[in-house]
């Protein structure tokens, strides 16, 4: 049911209030006006809303107004556990983000315009690369995603597919670049002889672990997580539990083979502990990161001794199959990057 009012105000104006409300058995559902100055915009105005409202998820959008961005992002990383079980960094980032001032807009009312704004600020204010401000369009739509199929709230979603696709279009956003850092010899020996005197009076053996990270290729979490009773002595193996994919964490075990090499240092740890390397992951990549700043030794991060680790492995002639049951990467078209195979090297066996 919809109804103009006129009104004359006390300066004798004359406005027009246009009301519009919804039943459901008899009680009111919903209700909305708006005051124009003329009477062909208010009925204009009721012609239009009555039109919307026939669809019915029309109500529903209205009743969630209010909700935020932020909200949704804290939802998202509150109640899913594939996020209560991801990495520092994811959980960093969706952090900053509910600190952002998109993240105080409405989540049903949420353009693609608003989102555009934001990746032109990340990238003119905070000064970062289209790789790094994908990632806020990146954790924007999961979240959005993950939280419509949980609480079915109507979220601007789609405003979200439009602003990607523009953003990819005028190169706001891009895919993030193939990492290729690898410590030199030099910097090695410098890490080496830091750590040898730093770790006298520290509980944590960096050393060793930076060794066992380029003999293992294992990732600094993972290497917090090998227990000494999944270790197979007599295959050189051990056991990574809920390895890092993209898609399943937690329950994903798999066992790898230990190098010769990080089975040595592996074996010089105390076992009084459930854990071959009790440490806190954080702490590792913070005194790495440490000693890289105080040695000047420029863009070398920690995870970079994984790819280092994968690298050698080839290096000493291993094969992709092989490298896999080493590094246990998911893919071997990720492995590709680190070996250049030609026609004539490889033996006819027909």
């Amino acid at each position: 049911m919809a109804t103009i009012q006129k009104r004359t105000g006390k300066s004798g104006n004359v406005t027009y209030q246009a009301k519009i409300r919804r039943k459901l058995k008899g009680k009111i559902i919903h209700q909305e006006s708006k005051t124009f100055n003329k009477k062909k915009n208010a009925e204009l105005w009721i012609r239009n809303r009555e039109a919307a409202l026939d669809n019915p998820n029309e109500l529903d959008r209205i009743k969630h107004i209010g909700i935020t961005v932020g909200q949704v992002l804290k939802v998202y990383q509150e109640e899913f556990d594939t996020i209560k079980q991801a990495g520092r960094s994811k959980n960093s980032e969706l952090k900053r983000l509910q600190n952002t001032n998109i993240s105080e807009l409405d989540a049903i009312q949420l353009t693609s315009a608003d989102i555009i704004t934001h990746l032109m600020n990340r990238l003119e204010i905070d000064r970062v690369k289209p790789q790094t401000a994908n990632n806020d369009a990146v954790y924007l739509r999961v979240a959005f995603k993950s939280v419509k199929a949980k609480k079915n709230w109507p979220l601007a979603i789609e405003a979200i597919e439009n602003a990607i696709i523009i953003a990819k279009n005028e190169k706001l956003i891009a895919r993030s670049d193939t990492r290729e850092r690898r410590p030199t010899s030099n910097e090695l020996v410098k890490l080496d002889n830091y750590f040898k005197i730093k770790d006298l009076n520290s509980s944590i053996p960096m050393r060793e672990i930076m060794w066992f990270a380029i003999h293992s290729s294992r990732r600094q979490e993972e290497i917090t997580r090998i227990e000494w009773n999944d270790n197979d002595d007599q295959a050189q193996t051990g056991l990574v539990r809920d390895l890092k994919h993209p898609r399943t964490k937690r329950g994903n075990h798999k066992r790898f083979k230990y190098t010769n090499a990080a089975w040595e240092v592996m074996q010089q740890q105390d076992k009084k502990n459930k854990f071959i390397f009790p440490f806190n992951p954080a702490t590792i990549s913070s005194k790495f990161t440490d000693a890289c700043k105080i040695l000047e030794i420029s863009d070398l991060h920690f995870h970079d001794l994984r790819h280092e680790a994968t690298s050698r492995c080839f290096e000493a002639g291993h094969s992709i199959q092989e490298v896999q049951l080493i590094t246990l990467h998911d893919s071997w078209v990720v492995l590709k990057r680190y070996t250049h195979l030609r026609p004539e090297e490889i033996t006819a066996k027909l």
